[in-house]
């Protein structure tokens, strides 16, 4: 079962993000029962986004509508460029990586947690005692930003005895991801995936929900160290494939459904 955020962030980004609009709450509980999400779920999680600084409301006569706010804009942003640019596949030939010391009390456990979090959404994996890696020149400053000097960040490049691909290994659950990516072509590499949904417009929305759902916790791990039949280029290729098949209907379905009005209010930055 998608966790309705997770269906929602899909829906704005792919057909909300840069359009200036907000959108009726009757739009949201018409698209999201098409993928099993009650209308209390999604009234539920439209509250919740606004009280989170995610969403800003507006009623215009008798119906709510909803508008992205600058938080929650680049956070869809980061997932467009996640998806359609970036890709998960890494062939860089340079041994470049960032590495992240730090030293926290053990009173601060919720900014411990917090910090785990960043990281690892950043692409880094734990080598031990505060100290993680992450490939290529990561730009941390909203990782670490209220954590002051506790942290220090480094650029390094590995020199030999060091075995790349065992650390990898040991700092990256390279299992767990690669099911992920398996489970993920078991499920769509095939001629009619999703064939009981009811349009392409719900398909189009679990397979990007479920893909983002992956690529957030894959690091992008060079490919010379990771096993020789890492699955994750296939799957990305059937995401993009199936994705270009099921966007005309999609778009076509929200095109006809969608009831928006113009968002005339400047873009407000939610809570940090």
């Amino acid at each position: 079962m998608l966790r309705p955020q997770s269906v929602m962030l899909t829906f704005l980004g792919d057909h909300v993000s840069g359009r200036r609009v907000l959108v009726s709450a009757g739009s949201f509980i018409d698209v999201f029962a098409r993928v099993g999400i009650s209308e209390m779920a999604t009234r539920s999680t439209l509250a919740r986004m606004v009280r989170r600084g995610l969403l800003h409301r507006r009623r215009a006569g008798r119906h709510m509508y909803f508008g992205l706010t600058d938080t929650i804009a680049k956070v869809l942003q980061d997932g467009e460029r996640r998806i359609w640019r970036t890709g998960v596949v890494n062939e860089h030939q340079r041994e470049h990586w960032t590495l992240i010391g730090f030293s926290l009390p053990e009173s601060w456990q919720r900014e411990r947690h917090e910090l785990r979090s960043r990281l690892i959404w950043a692409g880094f994996g734990p080598l031990g005692n505060g100290l993680w890696l992450a490939p290529g020149d990561v730009d941390v400053a909203g990782v670490v930003e209220d954590l002051g000097a506790n942290v220090k960040v480094f650029a390094a490049e590995p020199r030999p005895p060091t075995d790349m691909r065992a650390l990898v290994s040991d700092a990256y659950d390279l299992d767990g991801l690669g099911r992920k990516y398996a489970d993920f072509l078991t499920r769509w590499d095939q001629a009619d995936p999703m064939p009981r949904a009811p349009d392409d417009l719900a398909r189009s929305l679990v397979l990007l929900t479920e893909w983002l759902q992956i690529i957030r916790v894959d690091p992008r791990l060079p490919v010379r160290h990771l096993p020789d039949d890492w699955p994750a280029g296939k799957a990305q290729a059937v995401c993009h494939a199936l994705y270009e098949r099921f966007r005309p209907q999609a778009a076509a379905i929200v095109a006809d459904l969608l009831d928006a009005i113009p968002d005339t209010r400047p873009i407000q930055r939610g809570p940090e």
